[in-house]
């Protein structure tokens, strides 16, 4: 997570209500050419990540073959990183700390493959609208718009490639039209051969680096003990995993619940009274509202890039379920 992003404030970029007609079949087939280009498509490129003051640039590199997609970024500022993926499996590289943590893949990919293969519910909770066309990256684009049905999640202005469908700007708005974030390629070469050596780790890891797995298990829903009471309107039960805490800690019990497009994260983890639980209550940190509370000796924390009203609501409502 960024530390202190404030909203960026872009008066220009204010949509009229009469803009958002009812959602078109049109508008959701770019949604799913989208979804699909980003994900079966070899491109390369140079991307700019933008939250307030805080701006990031990162190239990265995705190549599909027989054997599924596989995938490098690389963040070009500050101190080196980089995400190696293939499939599912995901690897977080930080020389600086010869570490590496192993994770499965999330539903929440990196730009410009983070939108959901389905969109089933999105016209539920999101007017889904086209938009004007223009250039990004010196490609023809079109702009879809998502404007929110209610105050439980943030609004997206995208800018899809023309010809290929590929994702090329993405901004994520509040209620009053300010930028809360914003992936735009700056230059980007979409098709052709991309090399199986484009896609592995620049950095060689030996026995000096630590390696640690951030894999948990699936738990079925009925067995997570906590329920969500009431339910979040537009939001379902996404997945549940028990992950370890190591140094001989309990486990923490990680619950996603997603509306289709965006995704709230609820951590649940043993707590005692001798802890210190600093940050209790509410709190953001730059584009992800953050939710703290006790509750029957345990820590429950709430985030996501969704309003505060949500991320409040899912951590006051998760109840203990009595077995």
């Amino acid at each position: 997570m960024r530390n202190a992003i404030a909203a960026l404030a872009l008066c220009a970029w204010l949509i009229p209500a009469a803009a958002f007609a009812d959602t078109t079949s049109e508008s959701l087939e770019w949604l799913g050419r989208m979804a699909t280009a980003g994900q079966r498509l070899n491109y390369t490129g140079t991307f700019i990540y933008q939250a307030g003051r805080d701006v990031e640039t990162s190239r990265i590199t995705h190549r599909v073959d027989a054997n599924g997609e596989h995938e490098r970024l690389e963040v070009l500022d500050g101190s080196p990183r980089e995400v190696i993926r293939s499939n599912n499996q995901v690897q977080c590289v930080l020389p600086d700390q010869k570490l590496v943590i192993v994770d499965q893949g999330s539903a929440r990919r990196a730009f410009p493959a983070r939108l959901p293969t389905s969109y089933a519910g999105v016209a539920e909770n999101y007017r889904v609208t086209l938009g004007e066309s223009g250039r990004v990256a010196g490609l023809e684009a079109q702009q879809i718009l998502l404007e929110p049905k209610d105050g439980l999640r943030f609004g997206h202005r995208l800018w899809a490639d023309v010809a290929t469908g590929l994702l090329l700007k993405s901004r994520m708005v509040d209620d009053q039209g300010e930028v809360i974030e914003q992936f735009t390629f700056t230059d980007v070469k979409i098709g052709g051969e991309i090399e199986m050596d484009a896609v592995k780790p620049r950095f060689i890891t030996n026995d000096q680096w630590k390696i640690v797995s951030a894999r948990g298990d699936e738990v079925r829903p009925e067995d997570k003990g906590w329920v969500l009471e009431p339910p979040l309107a537009g939001y379902a039960l996404k997945s549940v995993v028990r992950r370890p805490l190591g140094d001989g800690r309990k486990e923490i019990l990680h619950i996603v619940y997603t509306d289709g497009l965006a995704a709230i994260s609820v951590f649940i983890e043993p707590s005692d009274a001798s802890s210190g639980h600093d940050g209790i209550g509410a709190m953001a940190t730059g584009p992800i509202n953050i939710y703290k509370r006790l509750v029957s000796e345990h820590l429950i924390t709430v985030l996501g890039e969704v309003p505060l009203a949500a991320v409040r609501q899912i951590g006051d409502g998760m109840v203990q379920v009595v077995q």
